[in-house]
């Protein structure tokens, strides 16, 4: 790369310093067959050779979401290069024990991950817990800003997002202690109150490498994504000093049109050649029945509790709105809107005009939704980066998020990322739930958890999600609308149920509407 720069230059230098030989020199640029000797050539004959100097202790961005856009030719190179080590990798996962970043997790070459969700890495679970690697868990729309604050020159920045939670208070582990106590934990981020509503100063992050999978690039750099592989490609691609790309396709300049370029190659330093073949977390699958797909509903009570929930959560939706729906119970919601309903469905990872799950054997590694579960897309569908979808949901151009929990507070705070001892992180909720001004926050949850304790609490025992920020609750019961400063209304109450009961299995008070009505 040195050398092109250097031709280019020299050839800058002389035309200036005396044009009336400019010509002759032009022509000594070009050899007899017209091949221009001095053109931007970026591609590298391999990852082993575009990751060979790369050095130890450094910051590496990896873009993908789950298994989706994940540069893994140019991970297994580093694994293979056992020289690098200490890493700090950032990438919204941690790939998972067999795949991805998990490899160099395993391979203890990564001293230190900064993620959104690590929920199928039991590597990284076990290595975090007894101190072996430090973790710093952020909210995915964070994680996004934080990458592109740095690519763009920005320092810092607030956001609404993670306000009231441990993230805010400096109360989150990043590393333990061989026997599991807490050797460091983050630090507390500074408050700030813009219109009336606070926010936390989260800084950029600056990488020094970026991996990068892209579906087309050319010798220039320029490279174009496909449908969910987008996700974080794009923002880390900007970021780093050294972005290596890996192409499914390497293609002629200008076959990529100038309009198709979604990561244009001022961004890249080197561009290779992926070898690996794409993979899939979660294959789902629909398994539709009367126009209705039942899968994740479970079996036996459990199932017709759920569909319970489901069929009154599909009334949320109004003609036009555009929502984000949570895995499990939420994402089965929209099979039971009427059909003069059209909602437009958004997905964290950079969808937005969500279809349903594909049928077996029409899956595409490119199009999964936030629960890394293979999806279509329905006509008028656009993708685009995370940081652009975070944009969206931080702004208040969602409409509307239906979410699971494990716990709601009587004042609308929210608990569903954590469980005592378990490692997953928080994805995107803390983001969702953040402009409860502007989107309409809906939690689906059985009314209790599995040994019978209430989930509707006074005060949440568990890290929150958000404060003040869920406005509804649908459980197999009744229906609550919760009022930020009053608390709990019962609105509606399932078929054969009593208010005593209701009042038995809620763990906080609540008042009962003049027009209590039947739940469906």
């Amino acid at each position: 790369m040195a050398l092109y720069v250097f031709a280019s230059l020299q050839l800058v230098k002389r035309v200036s310093s005396n044009p009336g030989k400019h010509q002759r020199f032009l022509a000594r640029a070009f050899s007899n067959t017209g091949t221009r000797q001095y053109e931007i050539n970026k591609i590298f004959p391999s990852a082993a050779e575009a990751v060979k100097d790369m050095t130890s202790n450094s910051t590496l961005l990896a873009g993908g979401f789950g298994l989706c856009g994940v540069p893994d030719t140019l991970i297994n190179a580093v694994r293979a290069n056992a020289s690098i080590q200490g890493l700090i990798a950032v990438s919204n996962n941690a790939g998972v024990d067999s795949s991805g970043l998990g490899l160099l997790l395993a391979s203890k070459q990564i001293k230190k991950m900064v993620a959104s969700y690590v929920g199928e890495n039991k590597t990284l679970e076990r290595m975090y817990l007894i101190g072996e690697i430090e973790l710093e868990l952020t909210p995915q729309g964070t994680l996004a800003e934080r990458c592109r604050a740095g690519g763009a020159g920005i320092p810092a920045f607030y956001t609404p997002a993670a306000f009231g939670t441990v993230v805010q208070t400096g109360e989150l582990p990043l590393k333990h202690n061989s026997n599991g106590t807490v050797a460091m934990y983050s630090s507390p981020r500074d408050v700030k109150v813009f219109d009336g509503k606070s926010h936390v100063m989260e800084e950029a992050i600056k990488g020094d490498y970026a991996f990068v999978k892209a579906w087309k690039a050319d010798r220039l750099g320029n490279c174009q994504f496909r449908y969910a592989a987008a996700n974080f490609n794009g923002v880390m691609g900007r970021n780093a000093k050294m972005t290596i790309v890996e192409a499914e396709n390497i293609v002629e300049v200008g076959e990529i049109e100038p309009n198709s370029v979604h990561l244009p190659g001022i961004y890249v330093k080197r561009v290779i050649q992926s070898t690996e073949e794409k993979q899939i977390e979660k294959f789902t699958f629909s398994k539709q029945s009367e126009g209705v797909d039942m899968a994740a509903l479970g079996k036996g009570d459990t199932a017709g509790k759920r569909e319970l929930i489901v069929r009154r959560a599909a009334k949320e939706f109004k003609n036009g709105m555009y929502a984000n729906l949570g895995i499990g119970m939420p994402m089965l919601a929209p099979n039971f809107v009427e059909p003069s309903v059209q909602v437009m469905l958004q997905s964290e990872n950079g969808i937005l005009g969500l279809g349903p799950y594909p049928k077996e054997g029409q899956e595409d590694p490119d199009l999964i939704n936030a629960g890394k579960e293979t999806i279509t897309l329905l006509p008028g569908a656009s993708c685009f980066g995370s940081d652009e979808s975070f944009g969206m949901i931080r702004s208040g151009r969602i409409d509307l998020t239906i979410l699971g929990a494990m716990q709601v507070s009587a004042k609308g705070d929210l608990a569903n990322w954590m469980l005592p001892g378990k490692v997953k992180g928080f994805g995107g909720a803390m983001d969702l739930v953040s402009n409860p001004a502007a989107t309409k926050v809906v939690v689906t949850m059985e009314h209790t958890d599995k040994k019978g304790n209430p989930k509707i609490l006074k005060q949440c025992e568990l890290p929150l999600t958000g404060k003040a920020c869920v406005s509804r609750i649908i459980t197999e019961l009744c229906v609550f609308d919760v009022d930020f400063t009053d608390g709990l209304t019962l609105i509606e109450i399932g078929d054969g149920v009593t208010v005593e009961e209701v009042r038995e299995k809620t763990g906080a008070p609540f008042c009962v509407a003049d027009d209590l009505k039947p739940m469906l």
